[in-house]
């Protein structure tokens, strides 16, 4: 059977770093066993719906390069008609929501489900009586037997409740004192006894839409996936989907799960979140959001980082190649990546590390393009530069930058003479018998070079005269070497900012 696996996302804000790492390792899969790659949005909770959030979600995907086979157009629209390129269309689960129905009743009528009439202010005093007790109310095989449902009730009761009133849902019957088996391509043998489980609920009359349980069994069956591969959060229902498959009498074409583990804070145990991001100053976003109080979730792509970095960085959040190797293109990931190699334990966040990636791309990064976005920032910084200049300063500066944005600050004076002094270098080098030989030294050289033979020929101290001379042309003593500086700007563009500094610093 063709491999395909699929990435099923709810609506409900921006996607998380760590599920776009889960929608990387469903896409490494797919590649790796050249199968199919699929999008579907689960959009079933409308009371947590987010408008935008499905846009968001895409565009992340498209930004770090994971292109879904199936589920989206080349404009990144999620399809809705069927296809020979898109069969199983829709791809919203709001806009399947006829389907799920027939599933549910056919669950009934085979014993494995059944009609719960019970209100919400009926199972709120369940559980208030329960905790008063020191206990906690579940809706499970003893506690059904007491509440108003198909399983307790008359029969002509039942069709009259489901005639006439919209507030029930069916629930799955869960079996009584019922081991299941279960095996998961990261953690091995699973066993669960069924006497630890609730009755969940599949189909909701209300807003006749399915839960997450019964809407992803089925389309996962009817979209044919071969492998689910998901977040750590959804293990403890792998019993109930086990169960599901087997009831529906799909077990043979049931797909095999991998659990991925949590991704965790920098310091100590317990997931990532955005107040972790807020607090040490990094993003866990791909992409910068606005939420409705008009407040902005920083992105991984505002922030400077490179796609491939951020791809890269997320990869080894959890999978260990095996190798030393740290640098993966995105398809030396498809040819290692293994789900198996994939660890249990969660994996933490080191945000230095992050931006050692986005260092390492960089460096590797040509300069040609790095040039492409630093000229749009001089722009910013009134500055009209032509490429080959630009991709010269590129190349001497990449070594000293984690991001493109950071050129600015480290080359500057390349473009623009200083217009501020570091105070303390000042007061340090700038001295009138250094400021005295500095401009002797360079009145009588016409480059660097020719300067500190200058320098050395009349035994001035090579330290302090250089570093007067840096300070006037950087604005600090420390940035390139005065060679590079002097080739850029000129020497007499370098002698006009001694002098400069001369008048502003005397």
């Amino acid at each position: 059977m063709r491999t395909r696996v699929r990435f099923a996302p709810s609506p409900t804000g921006p996607l998380h770093m760590g599920g776009v790492r889960t929608a990387l390792y469903n896409y490494l899969y797919a590649k790796q066993h050249g199968g199919d790659f699929i999008i579907r949005i689960e959009d079933t909770d409308s009371h947590r719906f987010v408008p935008g959030a499905e846009k968001y979600i895409i565009d992340s995907l498209r930004w770090c390069g994971i292109i879904p086979d199936e589920g989206v157009d080349e404009n990144g629209n999620v399809v809705e008609t069927a296809s020979p390129k898109h069969p199983h269309a829709p791809y919203r689960q709001s806009q399947r929501r006829g389907i799920y129905r027939k599933y549910a009743e056919e669950l009934v009528a085979k014993g494995y489900a059944y009609y719960a009439f019970d209100s919400s202010e009926s199972l709120e005093n369940e559980r208030k009586e329960a905790e008063s007790k020191g206990e906690t109310f579940i809706y499970n095989y003893e506690s059904r037997k007491n509440l108003r449902n198909s399983l307790t009730l008359p029969e002509e009761e039942v069709k009259k409740l489901l005639q006439e009133t919209t507030d029930w849902t069916v629930r799955f019957k869960m079996p009584e004192n019922t081991v299941v088996k279960m095996d998961d391509m990261i953690r091995g043998h699973i066993e669960v006894n069924t006497a630890t489980l609730d009755d969940k609920v599949l189909w909701k009359r209300a807003d006749e839409l399915p839960t997450y349980h019964l809407a992803n069994i089925v389309d996962d069956h009817l979209m044919e996936i071969t492998e689910v591969i998901r977040g750590e959060e959804w293990l403890p229902s792998l019993p109930l989907h086990y169960l599901l498959y087997q009831a529906f009498g799909w077990k043979d074409t049931q797909p095999r799960f991998a659990h991925l583990p949590l991704l965790l804070k920098p310091v100590g145990n317990g997931k990532l979140s955005k107040r972790d991001g807020d607090k040490m100053g990094f993003p866990v976003f791909p992409l910068n959001w606005l939420n409705s109080d008009g407040e902005t979730y920083h992105g991984y792509r505002e922030d400077g980082y490179f796609p491939q970095a951020f791809v890269n960085m997320l990869a080894m959040l959890g999978w260990n190649p095996g190798t030393e190797q740290e640098l993966f293109s995105m398809q030396e990931l498809i040819d290692s990546f293994s789900i198996e190699k994939v660890s249990k334990s969660g994996a933490k966040f080191n945000p230095d590390k992050a931006k050692w990636y986005n260092k390492e791309y960089l460096r590797m990064t040509s300069d040609s393009e790095l040039a492409e976005e630093f000229i749009p920032i001089l722009d910013e910084n009134g500055v009209t530069a032509d490429k080959e200049k630009v991709e010269a300063v590129v190349a001497l500066i990449k070594e000293r930058a984690t991001f493109v944005k950071d050129f600015w600050g480290i080359c500057s004076y390349l473009f623009k003479a200083p217009q501020e002094y570091v105070q303390k270098d000042v007061d340090k080098f700038w001295k009138p018998e250094n400021v005295g030989m500095a401009f002797e030294a360079m009145e009588n050289t016409a480059d660097a070079a020719s300067m500190e033979e200058y320098i050395r020929a009349h035994e001035m101290p090579m330290g302090k005269v250089m570093n007067c001379i840096r300070l006037a042309l950087t604005g600090a003593s420390s940035g390139l070497g005065i060679a590079d500086i002097m080739r850029f700007i000129g020497r007499d563009e370098a002698l006009s900012r001694l002098k400069a500094a001369r008048e502003k610093l005397g």
